[in-house]
């Protein structure tokens, strides 16, 4: 039997058998179920219980959203910095206790869209803070050989939050009440916070120098760092240019399934969640076919299948019974093919930086990539006013396939079987 190579992952008990990579992804995957819940719960409540515009709720995505835009450069400056473990629990902490005041107004009927949008952004600009410092602390806790594995784990956890969170957010609006859907994501995020504060172990911080650089000049060596690596660059246009169109396109979805497909909020919990099963298959695949076909083969044609379904959409009619079963067969597509591209793309971006820049690089492309997300929810918004749901959707669905495009004329395409070369060492250190 062969020698495993530098890119092999270890087995899953040299992994698994870490107490405190067990807590980091129980946390994790607590704070993401969370985070994710909340993300569709606000909206369906402005929908549903207040009436909410299409402009108004695009709005008030563009406002939870908007942090990652505004924040996430001196963020990652910041988290380079501290114990990754304080910014997660003080995040954690912030986010139970926003949703909590939040479900407690909606209990005495004093929820308005002007709160509703003040917890968004409080909540958003918290989820960034544990969202970088996540992704450093797997760095910081785990062993080189073994990031493969732990953010397929993360990524995997992230992903079935992205749909188990929306479903769930989605059922309890429709069969108990708005309060009790906010409270469930106060609710993750005070288990996150019991299972980060578990960790134990020294993370390796970069120590500041005598006289050493200030945060901006951190935020500025982070984004020279991106801008001067070819790939880095390549996974920041992009994220960009899918999360941009994704965002309008989530936007519409949240309208045209209710409104033009009469689907009731069980019905658009059960179609979001059909992402999940899919997101596991892309986790499996995300392991086995790199390595096997490629890294930029496999980018490109998960990004065209994935994103590409999603034209089939604006066309569906009929009843719940027809489009229902179509609307999970859609995300079941889109989940594995988005998966695939995320535990990919942050492999080949972990790999090609060093330690002391990991929170400060994931920071940047949150920065450029999730930053456009808010102008996507408003030009969303914006294009169901002009054109109506499934024109606007249509628009949306087609943006989405530039990002494939983008990663098959970058050095992302052209990447082979193996990852390419680290810059190693714990490099940004001042």
């Amino acid at each position: 039997m062969p020698s495993p190579s530098p890119s092999t992952s270890p087995p899953p008990s040299r992994l698994w058998r870490d107490r405190s990579f067990r807590r980091l992804w129980a946390g994790q995957t607590a704070s993401q179920f969370g985070e994710h819940t909340a993300v569709v719960v606000l909206p369906l409540v402005a929908v549903v219980t207040l009436g909410a515009e299409a402009g108004q709720l695009g709005a008030l995505r563009a406002a939870s959203q908007a942090p990652m835009l505004l924040l996430s450069l001196l963020v990652g400056a910041w988290v380079d910095r501290w114990r990754t473990r304080t910014v997660m629990v003080a995040a954690d902490a912030g986010r139970a206790v926003v949703l909590g005041a939040v479900a407690v107004a909606a209990f005495t009927g004093r929820l308005d869209l002007v709160s509703l949008a003040v917890a968004a952004v409080v909540v958003g600009t918290l989820s960034v803070f544990f969202d970088v410092a996540y992704q450093a602390s797997a760095v910081r806790l785990v062993a080189r050989d073994e990031l493969v594995r732990a953010n397929s784990a993360l990524e995997g956890s992230r992903s079935a939050a992205q749909t188990g969170g929306p479903a769930l957010g989605g059922v309890l609006v429709s069969l108990l009440s708005a309060p009790v859907a906010v409270a469930s994501g106060a609710v993750f995020f005070a288990v996150s916070f019991l299972s980060v504060r578990g960790i134990r172990r020294t993370e390796s911080v970069p120590r500041r120098a005598p006289g050493g650089s200030g945060v901006w000049s951190r935020v500025r060596d982070g984004w020279r760092f991106v801008v001067g690596d070819a790939t880095l660059r390549a996974v920041c246009v992009a994220s960009a240019a899918f999360q941009f169109a994704f965002s309008a396109a989530t936007t519409v979805y949240l309208l045209f399934l209710p409104r033009d497909l009469s689907l009731s909020g069980a019905g658009v919990g059960l179609v979001l969640a059909a992402v999940g099963p899919g997101a596991l298959v892309g986790s499996v695949l995300a392991a086995r076919l790199p390595r096997r076909f490629g890294y930029g083969r496999v980018l490109v044609t998960a990004a065209v299948v994935g994103d590409g379904v999603w034209l089939c959409v604006p066309a569906l009619h009929g009843p719940p019974a027809v489009t229902v079963p179509v609307l999970c067969g859609v995300g079941l597509v889109f989940g594995a093919g988005g998966q695939l591209v995320n535990v990919t793309v942050m492999a080949v971006r972990q790999t090609v930086t060093p330690d002391g820049m990991q929170a400060r690089v994931a920071a940047t492309v949150t920065c450029v990539g999730m930053g456009a997300t808010p102008l996507g929810s408003l030009l969303g918004g914006l294009l169901v006013e002009v054109w109506g749901t499934r024109s606007a959707l249509a628009v949306a669905a087609v943006g989405m396939l530039v990002s494939p495009v983008v990663m098959a004329v970058s050095p992302l395409g052209r990447l082979g079987r193996a990852l390419p070369p680290g810059s190693g060492g714990s490099g940004g250190g001042e």
